[in-house]
């Protein structure tokens, strides 16, 4: 399935502790992104995916427990990534599991290493 933001948008942007490491290892090694433009800044990371790009920046006084950066990715199969990524490994958030909402979409939820929650979402009829 293709990845895209809602609204046409084509990029957002999420705050990391001190290290894009950990970031680095479950977007591109995990959920399937990409590295693009200068892959090797130490305080500034940008991925994507199909029409999603993410870019990360560095915010060293962020309390990871107090973080609420969030993103809806919208998809096309979400069954299929879902799916995918349990094979990869990939924690589903608790609360977060594929389910259908009563707003009309098909959603699951993770948490990537800086507490930032991602939610792909699927309209289902």
């Amino acid at each position: 399935g293709t990845l895209m933001l809602p609204n046409g948008g084509n990029y957002d942007v999420l705050r990391v502790k001190s290290t894009i490491d950990g970031n680095d290892t479950i977007y591109i090694d995990q959920l399937g992104f990409e590295p693009f433009g200068n892959h090797y800044s130490e305080d500034y990371l940008m991925v994507q995916k199909d029409q999603v790009q993410i870019h990360f920046f560095i915010h060293n006084s962020l309390d990871i427990k107090e973080n609420y950066g969030q993103i809806y990715i919208r998809t096309d199969n979400i069954e299929e990534y879902y799916n995918w990524l349990i094979n990869n490994g990939v924690k589903i958030h608790p609360n977060g599991h594929l389910e259908k909402k009563p707003w009309g979409q098909i959603e699951f939820s993770i948490l990537d290493p800086d507490n930032n929650l991602l939610t792909f979402g699927e309209l289902y009829l």
